[in-house]
Formats: C-alpha cells, sequence, structure tokens
C-alpha cells in the first residue's frame, strides 16, 4: 500500500477484489488497442537532400507506436506484468512490432494475425500536440473481435485498459466490449482522442460514456476533454463522474493533473523535467496509473488518489527527457535516480 490513506475498496455493486497479492502471477494489466508505426517529424541531423528534409529542414522518423502499445511498454518497464491484446500485422513492421513487445517482457501470447499493412501514423509538430495522419485502409489494428478476448484469463488481472482510436472500429470496440463485461479486473478508459479519425465527434462522445458509466477509472487529457464535450477540465471530469465514473483523471501537461472522486478535486503538480519530447508522457502516465493500481490497491478517497497521481505524472513527466514513447518508458530504477523522494507503489 502508499499509506494508511490509500485504501482498496470494491465499487459499489461490483465483485472485483482488489486487495492485491503480486505474488500470484496475475497480470498487472490487460492493455486492449492498437499497435502501429509512428512516423515521427524530428531535426534533420544528417546530410541535408530535399527528398529527406524538404523546406522545413525535418525528417520522419519511425518508431513502434500506439498509445495502448505504448501503455503496455510501460507498464513493463516499471516491473508489472503486462498483456497486450491488439492485433498485428504480419509485415515486416508488423514483426518488429512484436518483437519490442517480447523484449520488453509484454506477453502478446493472444494477440491476432492480422492481414492488413501495418497501419502507419505520420506526426508533425505545430503546437503543443502533435497533429497524426494515418495512412493504411484497413487498418491493421481492426482484425480482432470479441471471440479473441480469454474471458478466463482476464478474470485473473488487476486492471483492464481500454481505449484510442481502435474504439473506433468495430472489431476492436466489439471485443472492448466483450472484454469490459469480465467481472474482476479494475476497469479503466483512456480516449485519446484523434481529431483526424472521428468524423462524427456524437458517436465517440457516445462511446465513452458507455464505458465511463461502469469505468473504476476514466483518464483523458485537456485537449480531450474539450474535443469531447467542450468543456474545461473541472467540468469534463464532473461530467464524466456524473456519467458513472468512480474517479477521472484529466492531464494538464506540464501543471500537471486534476482528479476528481467523490465531491473533491485535487490538483497534483507535475515534476520539473528537462522535456525534449513529449510523445508518449500521456501513455506513460496512464501506464503510472495502473501500476500503481495494480500494486497498490484502489484508493478510497482523493488523499490516496493523489499519491497515486502523483507516481503517475512522474513517470509521464520522465519519459519527456528521452526522445521517443515505448522506447522511453522508464524503470523504476529510473524514477527512483530522478526524484528520489518519490513514493513508489507496493
Amino acid at each position: 500500500m502508499w499509506n494508511s490513506s490509500s485504501t482498496p475498496i470494491v465499487a459499489p455493486g461490483a465483485c472485483e477484489a482488489v486487495g492485491v497479492d503480486t505474488t500470484d502471477g496475475s497480470p498487472d494489466a490487460v492493455v486492449l488497442g492498437e499497435a502501429l508505426m509512428d512516423l515521427l517529424e524530428t531535426p534533420d541531423s544528417g546530410p541535408q537532400t530535399a527528398l529527406a528534409s524538404g523546406p522545413t529542414n525535418t525528417v520522419f522518423r519511425p518508431v513502434v507506436g500506439g498509445a495502448p502499445l505504448n501503455v503496455a511498454v510501460g507498464v513493463a518497464r516499471l516491473g508489472g506484468r503486462a498483456v497486450f491484446l491488439g492485433a498485428l500485422a504480419t509485415d515486416e513492421l508488423g514483426r518488429r512490432i512484436r518483437a519490442l513487445l517480447d523484449a520488453a517482457g509484454v506477453d502478446t501470447a493472444g494477440c491476432p494475425a492480422s492481414p492488413a499493412p501495418t497501419t502507419l501514423a505520420l506526426a508533425s509538430f505545430t503546437g503543443a500536440e502533435p497533429d497524426f495522419r494515418f495512412y493504411g485502409q484497413p487498418p491493421s489494428y481492426a482484425a480482432i473481435g470479441p471471440d479473441d478476448v480469454d474471458r478466463r484469463s482476464l478474470a485473473t488481472a488487476r486492471t483492464l485498459y481500454c481505449g484510442s482510436i481502435a474504439l473506433l472500429q468495430p472489431g476492436p470496440l466489439a471485443a472492448a466490449r466483450a472484454a469490459w463485461s469480465v467481472p474482476g479486473p479494475l476497469r479503466t478508459l483512456d480516449p485519446n482522442v484523434r481529431p483526424r479519425l472521428t468524423p462524427d465527434p456524437a458517436a465517440l462522445r457516445a462511446t465513452v460514456e458507455e464505458f465511463a458509466a461502469t469505468a473504476h477509472l476514466v483518464k483523458l487529457s485537456e485537449p480531450d476533454a474539450r474535443e469531447l464535450f467542450d468543456l474545461d477540465p473541472d467540468a469534463a471530469a464532473a461530467h464524466l463522474r456524473a456519467v458513472g465514473a468512480a474517479t477521472v483523471v484529466v492531464t494538464l501537461g506540464a501543471a500537471g493533473a486534476l482528479v476528481a472522486h467523490d465531491t473533491t478535486v485535487v490538483r497534483v503538480p507535475a515534476p520539473r523535467v528537462r522535456a525534449i519530447d513529449t510523445t508518449g508522457a500521456g501513455d506513460a502516465t496512464m501506464a503510472g496509473l495502473l501500476f500503481a493500481l495494480a500494486r497498490a490497491g484502489l484508493p478510497g478517497d482523493a488523499s490516496g488518489w493523489r499519491s497515486h497521481v502523483a507516481f503517475a505524472t512522474s513517470v509521464g513527466a520522465l519519459v519527456c527527457e528521452t526522445p521517443g514513447a515505448a522506447t522511453a518508458m522508464p524503470t523504476l530504477a529510473a524514477l527512483r535516480s530522478r526524484f528520489p523522494t518519490l513514493p513508489l507503489p507496493t
């Protein structure tokens, strides 16, 4: 446990057991969603060529990505047992994605093979948030459905993550609904909105509210809150709590995060870091939240949530000091070294 203020409880009407025994071999997190290949715009440090650099003097660097993949790797890098449940292409890029997951210690045994080429996400930076354009139809990550959910294994997991752009596809959405219905794990949702892939915002909003109604935790960013609900972070958190979410965390970039639980809203500052790449910050924060929930249990009050969120925002902050997303996810040893006074979930 964190301390005496963090007490595992069971959500009203639920049957989830959240007294944490980390020696039983159960997964700390089952992460359902997409894996793809990001092409990240970066400064060109090599020979200048018009084809590679263009007028902006940048190149696009291929990086294994997808928010759920980043989250699964983040949990594993922290020392948790992570299971990734998402379709992986059988092409060369798909093999590289699987190799990265395997090298990180993420369980990929349940990942169905996708006949489609690996989806590409081209990310350019014109502001605080990356702008993503996606290539590949049908998406490689769409080749998953409810029959791919191992309900018996999932029931033993401590946490379940669903979210991101996979929920915009019928197959993954059906798989997420099937997983969400399994009693056992704490249910967590991260919408991770990508406006260019959202032709029907009202439909996405309805999906988010459907999952939020029975979520133990909804985590979203300030831009997500405005895109989904046209609300500021406090109002968006209040709305999702009214829908049924037990706890809502809204990340606020360098300002940290707010957590809404019961009638209390607490703001948690982020540690100061030397940020050079914010690509994986939100996913790292989510990984930190899952790890804290799996190891320290479900807090019973806002004070307990403050400890969870402080840990998670530190994970998210530290990832910003290293280029990349999945490959930049920190270990617990790195967190101890960078933030010596940070309490760790046990």
